[in-house]
């Protein structure tokens, strides 16, 4: 047998959720070749001509990870992810890979890479430009085209509801006719065609934010035996009808459904969790497969214009410019506003993650609270003063969830681990602003925090949860659990070390305790440190 990698003596977590084992692993291409317990390898059974692991100006890499008093588990599936964008930009991707990240699930909250044309096109080429990306396309055939020139991290995606409304009725707050809901469902279908694993949907985005539960219903019959999963019409005051929604969908449409990025936000709202956990539960009883996601922070993030009422969403975003500077609609909104968001500290709670403007960026951290004193002004005219100087490009921190909750979740056995974040890099056009630091922590933080210090769970349920769990839950093959003729996507750390680093103030810190990260049989981290070499996959539905 030839051999490019030996992984020795480490303790494994196979993906399974069982106890663990000391054993030696073989890998041969990108493929695992054998566990074995009492293995004795000889070097000279190494492929002597192998040299894939070299770089221009580097030396070559060791053959062998001496893994002995470290732990040794499937590489980690980020659920939910928005790295469509950012990976075009910068391949690697380095927020994801240095928390042990192999693969990705995209395209969600109703946002995919494809399909793109028309009012959805049109709504993306302020990020396009922001980001340097000259290329366009339409489908996710071009999209790939574009992708597959490399990248760090393996890529699954899921096609957007969003995307999809858009390229057939813009941004325009309507019923759908039935020839528009049949464009939409070919639509689906040349995604899922493409390799699109199911549907996600944004629904307190535009247009998601428009659609009626029977519209949902009938797009997401053409998934047939795939995956529904939504960023619900509200995670707080219609929670529980929200989660009701997302049941019938699944129900009626006969198909997963998945809720993504699961809370109970607002102090008004956290007495919620007992009757969503039972919501939940009940349907799995009853046979709907139904399963979530969340990241492990109990603050949340998202674009600033989330706190504007819908209507001021509809006709695209050049539309809503003109309702905030328009005085009478700001002064409408303002009401519903307050009207929504009164509780004492609000606004201490809300933090300015990113802006595009230079002049603005020394808000970039700092609570609505805290620059309205800067400018003697009041909160609510801050929120619209950022929003028109940025032209809607700004998003905001929101810490509104309680932490016994956040325990809660993530001890049930249903719901996994994502980001919540595209991929950002040390320097380059990713690395801006003060993103949430879930981009750089998540897996570490959940490791570390609530598995070993906190003992929510066992190690090998908690590996179970971001490995096979995802895999099998978004139809990925042969990845999520270490097994002979598997993927080699695989994960060495200790588990009395790691632990994620990165705050709301330092958001790109990377975490420690992660030694090696392979991808694909090659190593993407070696000795702690990134490569910089792109071995990952775009993953398509049914290959």
């Amino acid at each position: 047998m030839n051999l490019d990698l030996l992984i020795k003596g480490g303790l494994i977590f196979d993906g399974y959720g069982l106890e663990p084992y000391e054993a030696d692993i073989g890998i041969s291409g990108d493929k695992i070749a054998f566990i074995n317990k009492k293995s004795k390898i000889r070097s000279q059974q190494f492929n002597h001509s192998y040299t894939s692991f070299k770089k221009e100006g580097r030396r070559g890499f060791d053959r062998v990870i001496e893994a002995e008093g470290l732990s040794v588990a499937p590489g980690f599936i980020d659920t939910h992810a928005h790295s469509e964008f950012t990976l075009l930009a910068d391949p690697r991707a380095e927020g994801k890979i240095c928390q042990g990240i192999t693969t990705e699930i995209n395209g969600n909250c109703g946002l995919s890479a494809a399909p793109l044309y028309g009012e959805a096109l049109e709504q993306r080429e302020t990020d396009l430009a922001e980001l340097g990306i000259e290329e366009r396309w339409s489908t996710f055939k071009e999209y790939y085209e574009i992708l597959k020139k490399g990248i760090s991290l393996n890529f699954v995606t899921l096609a957007g509801h969003g995307n999809i409304r858009a390229c057939i009725t813009g941004y325009k707050d309507k019923t759908l006719t039935l020839s528009e809901i049949k464009k939409m469902k070919g639509l689906l279908r040349k995604a899922i065609s493409e390799g699109a694993v199911g549907i996600s949907t944004g629904l307190i985005y535009p247009p998601g934010i428009y659609s009626t539960t029977e519209e949902l219903t009938e797009i997401a019959k053409c998934c047939n035996k795939l995956i529904f999963a939504s960023h619900m019409r509200s995670e707080g005051d219609e929670l529980l009808e929200s989660i009701k929604e997302i049941i019938r969908i699944g129900r009626e449409a006969d198909i997963k459904v998945h809720i993504s990025h699961i809370k109970t936000s607002g102090k008004k709202n956290w007495y919620k969790i007992d009757d969503a956990v039972l919501l939940i539960e009940k349907a799995r009883e009853k046979g709907i497969e139904i399963t979530c996601d969340r990241y492990p922070y109990n603050a949340s993030s998202t674009d600033l214009d989330t706190m504007l009422p819908s209507w001021a969403y509809e006709g695209g975003a050049e539309e809503e410019l003109k309702k905030l500077k328009n005085l009478d609609c700001q002064k409408t909104m303002k009401k519903e506003i307050l009207n929504e968001y009164y509780r004492k500290g609000y606004w201490e709670s809300i933090n300015i993650a990113s802006v595009s403007s230079k002049k603005n960026r020394w808000m970039e951290g700092k609570s609505i609270a805290y620059i309205a004193s800067r400018k003697t002004s009041k909160p609510i005219d801050i929120l619209f003063q950022i929003l028109i100087e940025e032209k809607l490009r700004a998003s905001a921190i929101f810490s509104v969830m309680k932490e016994d909750n956040l325990r809660r979740f993530l001890s049930l056995p249903y719901i996994m681990i994502g980001t919540d974040s595209s991929a950002r890099c040390d320097s380059g056009p990713t690395h801006k602003g003060k993103p949430h630091p879930r981009g750089y922590g998540s897996f570490p933080r959940f490791l570390g925090k609530h598995i070993r210090e906190e003992r929510i769970m066992s190690m090998g349920k908690a590996i179970q949860k971001i490995t096979m769990l995802p895999a099998r839950t978004f139809s990925i093959k042969k990845r999520g659990a270490i097994k002979k003729g598997y993927f080699a996507d695989i994960v060495v750390f200790d588990q009395g070390k790691i632990i994620d680093r990165a705050t709301y103030n330092e958001p790109f810190l990377k975490p420690k305790g992660i030694y090696y990260v392979i991808i694909n049989g090659l190593p993407a981290v070696w000795e702690g440190r990134l490569t910089g070499v792109n071995a990952g996959k775009i993953l398509r539905h049914g290959r």
